[in-house]
């Protein structure tokens, strides 16, 4: 299909990431080595990376027009994060460049017997503070921005610019990975939140999976929908009416749950969505919230054609700033997600919006 024959992107449409960037030297080896072993790569990748970094490259792809806060050392390293990230067509002109110190990097095993990578990550320093960041970079970097995305990284100059963007009524979305310094402050401001598997019990101690949505819900007024995402398993999505549904019946989320999971097509190798009408949902010990769940599948990636799943998380965000709909959007962003699970290395695989693979997804 040609980009003429594509749908419309929506409008000039102008996302705003804070977080971190960093180089990633990635060796793929055989299987990963035992204590005390001495082995060699079978290959050896050295690309950009970093949570921030990755999404913004994925969205610029996807046609989005990215821009990106955060801070390099004035090293090599520095100076090829700047670079990458400016041909992938990511705006980095607000960008902290220090004279001293480091810029972040990480190693990265990927292990080909597993599928499964093991980073090493050595932080930048010094690292970003808000005094760093302007009053009129900052209203500058938030003109026309239809999203903020943070990675919970740089906590302090982040939640500066949450602050400034909730005065916008700018939407902002929290990717909760795990529980880090700050990242509690920065989710009182999120309309939107992506976590890891484990984040949601972690955080709130509810005693399951689904309950801990309902808690997260409740403990976040300003959340509209939280995101889990379960790599192979695909990701489960938690959505707040807007209206409140009054009249909706009332069912255990964790029946919901199973009940969706059942039904499911697990025949279908494309990423898939199905979901709940808009109902009560309740959580014993926990509370009740009026929403509709969502269940997506992620593509059945032949064997012979996984590579890496270095940044795929990142891929799934930078997709999801993209702006659609639910039923839509999880399909999407598991597709571009498992489309850059194809190549090694966080960027190397990521989509344009003509892959003929997003095709069906526009």
């Amino acid at each position: 299909m040609s980009s003429d024959s594509l749908p419309p992107l929506p409008q000039n449409r102008i996302v705003l990431g804070c977080g971190q960037v960093a180089v990633d030297f990635l060796a793929t080896v055989a299987s990963f080595p035992n204590p005390d072993d001495k082995i060699r790569s079978t290959s050896l990748k050295v690309q950009g990376g970093g949570n921030a970094g990755n999404a913004s490259t994925c969205a610029a792809r996807l046609g989005l027009n990215p821009r990106l806060i955060s801070k390099v050392s004035n090293d090599s390293h520095g100076k090829g994060i700047l670079e990458e990230l400016e041909a992938d067509g990511v705006d980095t002109s607000f960008f902290i460049v220090s004279e001293k110190g480091n810029s972040s990097f990480t190693y990265v095993i990927v292990d080909s017997q597993t599928k499964t990578r093991t980073c090493i990550h050595t932080p930048g320093y010094p690292p970003l503070i808000p005094e760093e960041l302007s009053q009129s970079s900052l209203l500058s970097a938030l003109d026309g921005v239809n999203m903020v995305y943070f990675d919970g990284r740089h906590h302090e100059t982040a939640l500066v610019v949450a602050k400034e963007a909730a005065r916008k009524n700018i939407p902002i979305l929290v990717e909760a990975e795990r529980e880090r310094e700050g990242l509690d402050d920065l989710l009182d401001f999120a309309t939107y939140a992506i976590c890891s598997a484990k984040f949601p019990q972690a955080w709130t101690e509810a005693p399951s999976f689904s309950s801990a949505l309902i808690s997260m819900l409740l403990r976040l007024p300003k959340l509209k929908f939280v995101i889990v995402t379960l790599g192979e398993e695909g990701c489960i999505m938690l959505e707040r009416s807007v209206n409140g549904g009054s009249d909706a019946e009332e069912m255990d989320v964790q029946c919901l749950l199973e009940s969706l999971k059942l039904i499911k097509d697990d025949s279908k190798t494309i990423p898939t969505c199905i979901s709940s009408v808009e109902t009560k949902l309740s959580a014993d010990g926990i509370g009740t919230i009026t929403g509709q769940l969502f269940v997506g599948t992620a593509e059945k990636i032949p064997p012979s054609e996984l590579v890496d799943t270095t940044g795929a998380g990142d891929a799934f965000i930078g997709a999801v700033l993209y702006g659609m709909p639910p039923e839509k959007m999880l399909p999407f962003a598991a597709q571009v997600a498992a489309t850059g699970c194809r190549a090694l290395g966080a960027r190397t695989g990521l989509p344009l919006r003509t892959d003929p693979r997003l095709v069906s997804f526009l």
